[in-house]
Order: C-alpha cells, then sequence, then structure tokens
C-alpha cells in the first residue's frame, strides 16, 4: 500500500510510475458502441485542467454539485475537485418527469457554489434550474468542455497540490431519500483513506483484481467502492450505466465473463433481477468461474437469493462460496464490515416471534418447522481494521452480550466527522457515549464517542447480525427514504387526505420490501366513499403517481382509513411501528385498499417466444398491457393505456426494465429513458409505431453484444 495521505497524492503517484495503465473502463449503452477507458496519466491531467479551472471561479473549501449522468466525466470532475481543494458534492441530475426539489434543498444546504456537468446536459441542467430561485443562482460549469483539446496541452504549472491534512473534508454524502431536510455526511480525507484500507483487506483486493460495477457513482457504495477503491489498490475497472443493468441484467453477468472479473456486487436486489430476467440461452455463453467475491450489502442480504443466485448460475462456473455478505453505511465512509472471503455465509433460523421481541432465539432446521415461524437471517462478518462494532441498550445505554438484541453503534477512523452544518445531529448520531462515561472528554475510549447507526442487530462469536431498524427507515433497492418525507409528499397529493394522518413503512413481502401507505380520510370523502368506490381509485392513483415523481418508488398498497383511526401517541405521534403491525395483522378500520399482486401473475414468458409481429400502435398496446400487468400483478383489464406510468405506481427499475423487453421484443435497440419521454402506454405505443415505419438506420438487434 502506498503510505500516501491523500488521494490527490496517490493519484499523482500512479500517473507518475504507470502513465499507460487503464484504471477505468466504461461500457456503452448501445450494443457495439464505444468503449471510453481513462488512464492514470489521463485521469491525473483531467483532474488538473478542472482543478485551474475551478480555481479561477471558487475558493478552497467551496462546495461543487456534481450533477452527471454515468460516465468517466464523473470521475475527473470528482478528482478535479480534490486537486482544487474544493469539495465535491455528487448527486444526479432529476428527470424531466420529477421536480428539483429534492436537488435544490442539497444544493442549499451545502451552500453549493457552482454545479458540475457535461455539456451534453448542461443545456438541460440550466433549463432545470430556472424552476427553482435558489438553482437558478447558482452557476454552472461542463467539465468536458475544459478538460479536452487545447486545455489539455497547455502548461499547468499554475496547479499545486493543495493542503490536505487528515481532517480536511474530501466530500460531503447526502444520504439518499430525504427531500425535507437532507443531511450531508462530512467525509474527510483520514476517513476515506481508512476506509479504503478495510475495503482493501476485507475483500482480499491487489493491483491484479479485476472489478465490474453498474453501482451509481453518485452513491457512497459505488463511488468509495468502485470508483476510489480501483484507483487506491491500482487495479482496474469497468463501469456501466445503472440504466443499462436494469434494462439489460444478462450485460452485468456479460461483462464479469468477458472482463474475468473477480469482485462485484450490489444490493440483494440485483441477483433478484438477474435469476428473474437472463434466459437460459444467454446463460450458455457465460463464464463466472473467476468471480471469487461477489459482495452483497446496502439492504438486507436474503439467504433465499443467495441460494437462488447459486442454483441458477451454478453451470456458469459461480460458486456459492464466492458470495459476501457485507454492512455499511455513509456515516461510517462506507464499509463497516464483511465477511470471510471464500468462505460460505454464515446462516441460521431465528424464532420470529421472539425476534419481534428483540431476541435472537435459533431454530434448529426441520422439516416440521412452519416458514411463517421462522426468519433466516445471514450474517455481516467482522470489522477488519481498528475498529469496534458493539451491540448497546438503545435506551440504557450499556453494552450488550452475544445473541442480545440492541442498537449498532461503531467507533473507528471510518467514522465520518458528523453532518455539514447540524451540530444537534451530529451529536445525536455521531456522539454516542455508554452508560458512566464522561461525555465531556475528548478522548476516544472504550466509553465513547460512538456513531450510533440506528439499526438494531447482535453479535455471536464476533459475527454481526442485523435484525431491523431502531430508526424509523425504509429501506428499498439499496437506498433509504425517510417515512415522514414520504407523508409529506402523500398528504399533499389529494384534498381527501388530512394533514398528520397518514403512516407510511415497509413490509416483507414474498421475500421483499414493499412501500406501504395508510392515510386517514377526510370525513367529507369518507361518506363520498361508502357511496362509490371509484373515489378510493382516484385517491390511490394520486397518491402512487406524487410518489412516483418525487422519490422514483413504487407503492405496494394504498390503505385509506376511517377518521380518526390513525394510530398515536397521547401528544399527537404518529405511531408507525404499530400501524404495521395493524397493517399486517388486519386490524386497521379500513375504507378502501388498492393493493398490487391481487392478480395471480404467471411467471414471464420467454421474450424470443414473445415478438411483436405487427408494429401498430394497437399491437404495441396489447403487449405493453400485458407486459405491464405481469410487473404489477394486476388483471390486464385494470390498466389504463392513456394513464401515465407514473400514475399507474411503477418506479424507473420496473420502466427501465420493461424499455430492454419491449426492446427485445421489437428486435431493435432503445433508450432506457423512453417511458419518461413519452409516460403512457397510448403515447409511447404511438411513437414505436411511427418511429418503426420509418426506414432503418442505426438500430441494432439488443441481442448482441456490448463488446467490439
Amino acid at each position: 500500500m502506498l503510505s500516501e495521505p491523500s488521494l490527490v497524492k496517490i493519484l499523482q503517484c500512479r500517473a507518475a510510475q504507470q502513465p499507460g495503465k487503464v484504471v477505468y473502463r466504461f461500457l456503452p449503452s448501445e450494443p457495439n458502441g464505444r468503449i471510453d477507458e481513462l488512464t492514470y496519466s489521463a485521469l491525473a491531467r483531467k483532474a488538473q485542467v478542472i482543478a485551474r479551472e475551478l480555481g479561477s471561479i471558487c475558493q478552497p473549501g467551496d462546495r461543487a454539485l456534481l450533477l452527471y449522468p454515468p460516465g468517466l466525466d464523473f470521475i475527473a470532475a470528482f478528482f478535479g475537485c480534490l486537486y482544487a481543494g474544493i469539495i465535491p458534492v455528487p448527486a444526479y441530475p432529476s428527470k424531466r418527469s420529477q421536480k428539483v426539489l429534492g436537488l435544490a434543498a442539497i444544493a442549499k444546504d451545502a451552500g453549493a457554489r457552482i454545479a458540475l456537468t457535461t455539456r451534453q446536459q448542461q443545456k438541460t441542467i440550466q433549463s432545470r434550474f430556472r424552476e427553482n430561485e435558489f438553482l437558478s443562482q447558482l452557476p454552472n460549469l461542463a467539465s468536458d468542455a475544459v478538460g479536452t483539446g487545447e486545455a489539455l496541452s497547455r502548461p499547468l504549472e499554475s496547479w499545486q497540490v493543495p493542503s490536505i491534512q487528515k481532517d480536511t473534508i474530501a466530500f460531503l454524502q447526502y444520504t439518499s431519500g430525504s427531500t425535507g431536510a437532507p443531511k450531508g455526511v462530512m467525509v474527510s480525507h483520514g476517513n476515506l483513506l481508512h476506509n479504503q484500507r478495510m475495503i482493501q483487506l476485507a475483500f482480499g483486493h491487489t493491483e491484479k483484481t479485476v472489478m465490474v460495477s453498474w453501482l451509481p457513482m453518485f452513491h457512497d457504495m459505488g463511488l468509495i467502492g468502485h470508483v476510489v477503491q480501483p484507483m487506491y489498490v491500482g487495479f482496474p475497472c469497468t463501469l456501466m450505466s445503472p440504466m443499462l443493468f436494469l434494462q439489460h441484467p444478462f450485460r452485468w453477468l456479460e461483462a464479469i465473463s468477458h472482463y474475468r472479473a473477480t469482485t462485484s456486487g450490489g444490493p440483494n436486489f440485483a441477483y433478484d433481477l438477474c435469476v428473474e430476467r437472463i434466459t437460459s440461452k444467454q446463460k450458455l455463453g457465460l463464464d463466472l468461474a473467476e468471480w471469487n467475491l461477489a459482495f452483497s450489502g446496502a439492504e438486507p442480504v436474503r439467504a433465499e437469493t443467495l441460494e437462488r443466485f447459486s442454483h441458477a448460475f451454478s453451470d456458469c462456473g459461480f460458486e456459492s462460496t464466492a458470495f459476501y455478505p457485507c454492512y455499511g453505511m455513509a456515516e461510517a465512509t462506507l464499509l463497516v464490515s464483511g465477511g470471510e472471503r471464500l468462505q460460505p455465509p454464515k446462516v441460521g433460523l431465528l424464532d420470529r416471534k421472539s425476534l419481534e421481541e428483540n431476541k435472537a432465539v435459533w431454530i434448529a432446521r426441520s422439516a416440521q418447522i412452519k416458514p411463517d415461524c421462522v426468519k433466516s437471517i445471514v450474517g455481516c462478518g467482522q470489522s477488519p481494521l481498528e475498529q469496534s462494532v458493539v451491540i448497546v441498550h438503545p435506551e440504557k445505554k450499556v453494552r450488550l452480550e452475544d445473541n442480545q438484541i440492541g442498537e449498532i453503534w461503531i467507533q473507528g477512523f471510518s467514522v465520518a466527522q458528523g453532518y455539514w452544518q447540524k451540530s444537534s445531529a451530529t451529536q445525536q448520531v455521531f456522539q454516542g457515549y455508554l452508560n458512566g462515561s464522561d461525555e465531556t472528554s475528548k478522548l476516544a475510549t472504550e466509553s465513547g464517542p460512538f456513531l450510533r447507526t440506528g439499526d438494531l442487530g447482535f453479535m455471536l462469536d464476533g459475527e454481526l447480525f442485523l435484525t431491523g431498524r431502531l430508526k424509523e427507515l425504509i429501506i428499498l433497492r439499496g437506498r433509504n427514504y425517510y417515512p415522514q418525507d414520504i407523508e409529506r409528499v402523500v398528504q399533499k397529493s389529494h384534498v381527501a387526505l388530512p394533514s398528520n394522518s397518514g403512516a407510511a413503512f415497509s413490509v416483507d413481502i414474498e421475500g421483499r420490501e414493499h412501500l406501504i401507505v395508510i392515510h386517514e380520510v377526510t370525513r367529507s370523502y369518507f361518506r363520498q366513499l361508502q357511496a362509490a368506490e371509484i373515489a378510493a381509485a382516484d385517491i390511490a392513483k394520486s397518491v402512487r403517481r406524487a410518489i412516483s415523481e418525487a422519490f422514483d418508488i413504487q407503492v405496494h398498497s394504498v390503505v385509506l382509513i376511517k377518521p380518526g383511526s390513525l394510530l398515536k401517541t397521547s401528544s399527537g405521534k404518529i405511531k408507525r411501528r404499530a400501524c404495521r403491525d395493524a397493517f399486517i395483522n388486519n386490524t386497521l378500520n379500513v375504507v378502501a385498499l388498492d393493493a398490487l399482486g391481487t392478480f395471480p401473475s404467471n411467471s414471464q414468458p420467454d421474450l424470443a417466444q414473445d415478438a411483436i409481429a405487427d408494429k401498430t400502435s394497437e399491437d404495441l398496446e396489447y403487449w405493453m398491457i400485458r407486459r405491464l400487468s405481469q410487473y404489477l400483478k394486476v388483471a390486464p383489464a385494470e390498466i389504463d393505456p392513456e394513464a401515465l406510468f407514473t400514475a399507474l405506481g411503477i418506479d424507473s427499475s420496473i420502466a427501465v426494465s420493461m424499455t430492454g423487453d419491449l426492446a427485445q421484443s421489437l428486435g431493435v435497440d432503445l433508450e432506457p429513458h423512453l417511458l419518461w419521454e413519452y409516460p403512457s402506454i397510448e403515447s409511447l405505443a404511438q411513437y414505436l409505431a411511427h418511429h418503426l415505419a420509418q426506414p432503418p438506420q442505426k438500430d441494432s438487434l439488443v441481442t448482441s453484444s456490448t463488446f467490439p
């Protein structure tokens, strides 16, 4: 390992010693498109050019909002900020169907001085910025316009390595999901280097490692694990767009096979998606024998998923011992704990009733066990380097013994500096002390300070097991959402929904977490609902559309309940856990229920047998209605072709997946963003019918390989 004090010096060193070595490769979304590459010297040069430009606009310590589509320009801009002493704030441009309020909240909270993007995105971003007062005043810079051509050949004597200490803030990682009160985690250069060393040790990475990733670069797992880690250790990483993965999951495993990747992974849902959507014919060309570390994190790791994936791809050379469950969070930079490499994950059964009472009672496997009485649990390993992970009683603040469930507390050099300009929240989360300790002491002792994760779990023989969440946080597809934010959007979605009268939470349904929304209706609407069921459907559609537009997530069930029946404390606080229990036990005072999964759908047909012969708008509509009914698990008759996709309640993963299915059935390549450009079945069918009637130009078979 290079004993350098910052990523800037590490990159400079690698650029001098290995100038022509490729560190990043980005795969095109279109088949047989151009593969972009960055060598160490090219990355260092681009970063210096961007830093010089930023230095003429900003001061060291200013914050720069990074708004990039997936690609290598984001990486150059991120390092360009580090080279300039500017604090990057990774974000993602909101889609046209979404408002910019969440992005504006992040930019304002960070006090962003400038926004960086690409030339291709700049006009769109400028147009979107006009929707918000703060963003409209924010300058923006296309970094790829200053990092090419003549600028790359001009002398850079004016650039100097910035003064970086271990406590200097490297970047702000905003926790995903919160639109009301975003919190920027202050990750220092010391935090970053310590966590990089932890990841290297835990994953066994060397310069011979080969990595493939589709994870979003603006998210902590993608940024720290797949952008920073390859440069830190000195191995190549092949990247692709998350949209490409969602549209064609096969492309992920195809890249692992083609580049002989040794490390890759993602949230639990990614493995489920591969099992569900990769065909037997596609598997024939895969060789996954070199893939010896398949990490799973960012959402609960499910034993059923590990078993299904191992079984589905064993003939491709995948070994079940490659699975590597891990646990991490932005407040701890990234990695907290990980399993033992090349060993099967530790899986056991817990008594479900005892688990709900925060007790870990192990159950021996037996044919007589009822599935609904037990819960499979997967261990998330140990902390690999100079870091303490303890289980603490959240109220008494005393350390608990093995098999006792409590809050997970963390102490170590990877724990971040706190939340940007939020001293109260920082003290509450980052300043946990065990009972009897001196909270005024500044020394890091066995008593504190600790990072209070808000997650529940227990330890057994040094292995960390996660059981739930103390904080009311909803985790869907690896992203965090705050129920208060969802409830705020819901109550504004329809006049029938009074304020402070709803609850949002997640429930495990058929092995996956789904969002549930319950809400009281006003007394006037309650009388209308009793007379006409159509009004309930109208309210549910408004709720689904509002949540889809604000958060890009799908609602499984919208439950309308009687006025005054929402469970609250005596002081008026919503009892979300009690509401969740009441939903599960069917004890809510339900007026109307609008839920997915009420129609028993069959498994998806083989796409090869599902080609669309006559490409008229009517045939296209019929195909999309049938396919969407399978995704939503509702009868085709319930899907209105004129309704907006957001009103139907689909999220981006379903939208992109359906675009991929449609492309394969048509035998052409389609942009993954198509459903946002043409936001209803009717409008999309009309566009496609017209487009396909034109003479063929550059359309290509989606079944062809990504690689030349």
